[in-house]
């Protein structure tokens, strides 16, 4: 059963049928999923979302589908882990990294989304899929639409990471590059999407896309124990996924899953692509797009198309934001990996290297709970950081070499073997 009444521009309220549409023909505002909220209050409880499978449609009546979906099967539910050492060095005893680097099948945030649209896209009754992407999307595309059985074509701007790219074409995708940054494949996209009526995943399926970032909201609270986070921080490319975590926690408030929990949320960009960053801290709402210049590539979009509600969601929280340069994203890569065991990629050192500053701005307090988000893995992006990690030793097979190594290392002699 489908709990969806309508669509809604969220701009001038104008409503629209469920279809694939994501534009209001009167003012041009994006459009967003209404649901039933009083039927699903009746219907949801906690006790039945447990004792569903561990993936995202356990959340299903608060998402934009009709029946049972087939797609995406072992997407979602991913770890929360509470760092212990990463917060000891941070002097917080509740942070937790909520870990999307395991997510399946393609180890980002993107499955989640991708799952939602390419089911919607199967009951719109599309056989072709697509997107525009900066890689992780990308990956998630193909994976999705090869399970499903459609056809599929990526675009993506020259120059993101080579795992990437065969991580779409492995799946059978066709790929197209384009010379030009994310602003300029979304535009293209958007007039092929017009001419060949496929299924854009972020273009004219944009409204059910985006409903899948819920989930990892949803799984938070749920993962802590029905309980908001005081702070969580989230990267900003597009701004989908921030708006649509505020949104679910508010949900999860008004089905009564949770009570009475305030919160405060946080953007996260990289210095050379923050155009919500510097319209946060100018004060003003008008976001001046720019030409990004960062290590962060799935998160280096200069335009971002629901950056206002990004800064929306942000204020109304009473959260902040801040950038990383390309150093301090690398650096807190290191930090989550040699304290935590988890590799992120870039995007990840972002949001942890944002968390840094706001710890030491004095905006999250050490008896508060923060969750940061960490939405891909750093294994798909090796190029990022192989120039700032040690090269290995290499020796011959002889333990005096080895002896003569761990001597220049400082570690002394090696304790005695056990009799």
């Amino acid at each position: 059963m489908s709990y969806i009444t309508n669509l809604k521009c969220k701009e001038c309220g104008q409503e629209y049928p469920v279809a694939p549409l994501h534009v209001c023909e009167t003012c041009f505002g994006p459009l967003e999923v209404n649901y039933d909220y009083a039927k699903i209050r009746a219907a949801l409880t906690r006790a039945k979302i447990e004792a569903r499978p561990h993936n995202l449609w356990r959340y299903r009546e608060l998402l934009p589908v009709d029946g049972d979906p087939e797609v995406g099967p072992h997407s979602g539910f991913t770890p929360l882990v509470h760092c212990r050492r990463l917060g000891a060095e941070l002097g917080l005893k509740s942070l937790y990294i909520k870990d999307d680097t395991v997510n399946h099948p393609t180890l980002s945030y993107k499955d989640r989304v991708v799952s939602v649209a390419i089911t919607k896209a199967r009951e719109f009754g599309f056989t072709t899929v697509s997107c525009a992407s900066t890689g992780n999307l990308a990956t998630a595309v193909a994976a999705h639409a090869a399970r499903a059985g459609l056809k599929c074509f990526i675009f993506m701007p020259e120059g993101v990471e080579a795992g990437k790219i065969v991580g779409s074409t492995i799946y059978g995708a066709q790929v197209i590059t384009i010379r030009g940054n994310y602003d300029d494949v979304n535009r293209l996209c958007s007039e092929i999407a017009d001419k060949y009526g496929w299924a854009f995943v972020n273009i004219n399926l944009r409204p059910y896309y985006t409903e899948g970032a819920k989930t990892f909201g949803f799984e938070i609270a749920e993962q802590l124990g029905w309980k908001l986070p005081d702070h969580v921080v989230v990267p900003t490319a597009g701004g989908t996924i921030l708006p649509k975590v505020a949104k679910a926690f508010k949900e999860l408030k008004d089905v009564g899953l949770v009570k009475g929990s305030n919160f405060k949320i946080y953007s996260a960009q990289a210095a050379g692509s923050a155009p919500v960053i510097h319209a946060l801290h100018k004060g003003v709402d008008l976001i001046t797009p720019v030409k990004p210049d960062t290590i962060a590539k799935s998160i280096a979009i200069g335009n971002p198309a629901d950056g206002f509600y990004v800064l929306r969601a942000v204020r109304e929280s009473g959260g902040w934001g801040d950038s990383a340069s390309d150093p301090e994203i690398i650096d807190a890569i290191k930090l989550l990996a040699r304290t935590e065991g988890i590799f992120a990629e870039p995007a990840g050192g972002t949001t942890l290297a944002v968390a840094l500053k706001l710890i030491k701005q004095g905006r999250i307090k050490p008896d508060e709970t923060l969750v940061v988000s960490i939405t891909g893995n750093g294994y798909k992006t090796l190029e990022a950081v192989s120039s700032a990690i040690e090269r290995p030793f290499v020796i011959d097979a002889r333990l005096r070499e080895f002896d003569a190594l761990f001597e220049r290392l400082g570690e002394g002699k090696p304790a005695a073997a056990s009799a």
